[in-house]
């Protein structure tokens, strides 16, 4: 009988500790607080430690040879080489590739064809995990149209078999995001592919938090008339977020002025007196982060008009918008969403399943980038996500017969340099430049090609996929999944 893989994790991580991994401290010792410190009664709610993983080991040293290389950058070399080193991407060029560094891996992709690992800004793997049954459906919160303070890292299930699935269609990061049956569903989350045992120790480094929003179809559907409860309608929503933002900006304004003056003077002494910071509102928070700009509104949205009712909320309250997601009517406002620096996150060509969802049309994406936009391939699908590099030659072929201009460079930063920027992390992934983090795939075909696959994935300079002949069978993440 082969090990289940949470006795394979924990066997793991025993082995880590035994090697001189220190123990978590659960009682941290901090300085004794200053004399004129507040009295924080309501502590700060932070995100829950990494505390049970212990941290990834460095990664091998690899030196990719011979491929053709698609950067993402506007750059695309025939003949060309990266060298992956602790994680990141230490070199890279055009040409025959230097001479391999002792301990080096030497991987000859000759006739193969290497691109940044695939980002996918829309997903529910993990809170709408398989086996799809009800003891799995844990990303929608539809208790109350508003839950922003929820979070989908918190409901995400590590034993998802869609995750491996992913991960060999060259997705490497992933937005985990609560579903659209509320106003305000929740916390989104980003996360890289490592086989782990909780979400906190997959989470991308540094990544800023998003909100999951939803306007349309969805919110009045499950709310409305049968539950007899806000909104029945798109003008009963609007009241909604409208009056949830003026709720955080009073709670803002509160905290704010808290943080000015932390204290009071006695009157006899003069001596400062702390005083209590405001009631926390976890909700509210959420919000007051996102007028703060460190909380990134994703929000779902098909129609145009209502896409222009959302700016203008954006604009009243002072916060941005970072990406509409689905956005089948994006390309009739092309042109306002370009000029906003709102990215739109939609497929190549799902439509019609609904009436928001009915006047679409398939140069969406090409459309956007005519405008000068940010568009970018999503999927919304455990399915989908297995293969957004044929998406994305769909999206791209549909284009381009219609008479738009689509570069392969393009079309390949909509599944990796846009996404990343629409989830606040291009700095560190999405395009293959040195210094960037070591995601990398190695496709045994042109990426776009409906024959293609991904024959290796670097996951931070980590090999996490290698379907070459002669590799090494290695176990499931998942106990859902049978043994490849």
């Amino acid at each position: 009988m082969r090990t289940s893989t949470p006795l394979r994790l924990a066997v793991a991580a025993l082995a880590l500790a035994a090697c001189g991994g220190k123990a978590p401290q659960t009682s941290p010792t901090t300085d004794p607080p200053a004399e004129d410190a507040p009295v924080l009664l309501d502590p700060p709610v932070e995100p829950n430690p990494v505390a049970f993983d212990a941290p990834l080991p460095v990664a091998p040293a690899v030196l990719i040879r011979d491929a053709e290389v698609l950067t993402a950058t506007g750059l695309h070399w025939k003949q060309g080489w990266l060298r992956l080193k602790d994680g990141r991407i230490a070199a890279l060029g055009e040409g025959a590739a230097p001479a391999p560094a002792e301990g080096e891996t030497v991987v000859d992709a000759r006739g193969r064809f290497v691109t940044p690992g695939i980002i996918d800004t829309h997903s529910h793997l993990g809170v709408y995990a398989s086996p799809g049954v009800w003891a799995h459906a844990d990303g929608n919160e539809m208790t109350n149209p508003m839950t922003p303070g929820v979070r989908a890292e918190e409901a995400f299930w590590p034993q998802d078999p869609g995750l491996e699935r992913a991960l060999a269609g060259g997705v490497t990061t992933l937005q985990i995001l609560p579903g659209s049956g509320n106003l305000m569903g929740g916390q989104g989350t980003i996360l890289k592919l490592h086989p782990r045992r909780e979400a906190a120790a997959m989470r991308f480094p540094g990544a800023p938090v998003t909100l999951k929003m939803a306007c349309g179809e969805n919110p009045k559907r499950v709310y409305g008339e049968g539950k007899g409860a806000m909104p029945m309608s798109r003008m009963g929503s609007l009241y909604l977020v409208r009056q949830k933002f003026l709720e955080a900006r009073r709670y803002k304004l509160r905290w704010d002025q808290w943080r000015k003056k932390p204290y009071e003077l006695d009157a006899k002494t003069g001596a400062k007196k702390p005083l209590n910071p405001p009631d926390r509102d976890l909700h509210l928070e959420t919000l007051a982060g996102v007028m703060a700009g460190e909380i990134l509104p994703q929000i779902h949205c098909y129609r145009a008009d209502e896409m222009l009712l959302q700016i203008k909320l954006s604009h009243e309250f002072g916060y941005k918008i970072r990406s509409f997601h689905h956005a089948l009517e994006a390309y009739k406002i092309a042109d306002v969403l370009a000029r906003e620096r709102i990215s739109v996150s939609t497929w190549a060509d799902w439509w019609g399943f609904k009436i928001e969802a009915w006047d679409a049309v398939e140069q969406n994406l090409a459309l956007v980038e005519a405008a000068g936009g940010i568009p970018v391939l999503h999927t919304d699908s455990p399915e989908g996500i297995q293969r957004m590099n044929q998406e994305a030659g769909k999206a791209m072929a549909s284009g381009r017969a219609a008479g738009l201009t689509v570069t392969e460079d393009q079309a390949l930063r909509w599944i990796t340099a846009n996404p990343a920027w629409a989830l606040g992390v291009e700095a560190q992934t999405g395009t293959l430049e040195a210094g960037k983090m070591a995601d990398v795939v190695i496709w045994d075909a042109h990426p776009f090609s409906v024959y293609a696959h991904a024959e290796q994935v670097y996951v931070d300079g980590h090999l996490r996929h290698d379907r070459r002949a002669g590799a090494p069978r290695r176990a499931p993440w998942s106990d859902f999944e049978v043994y490849r």
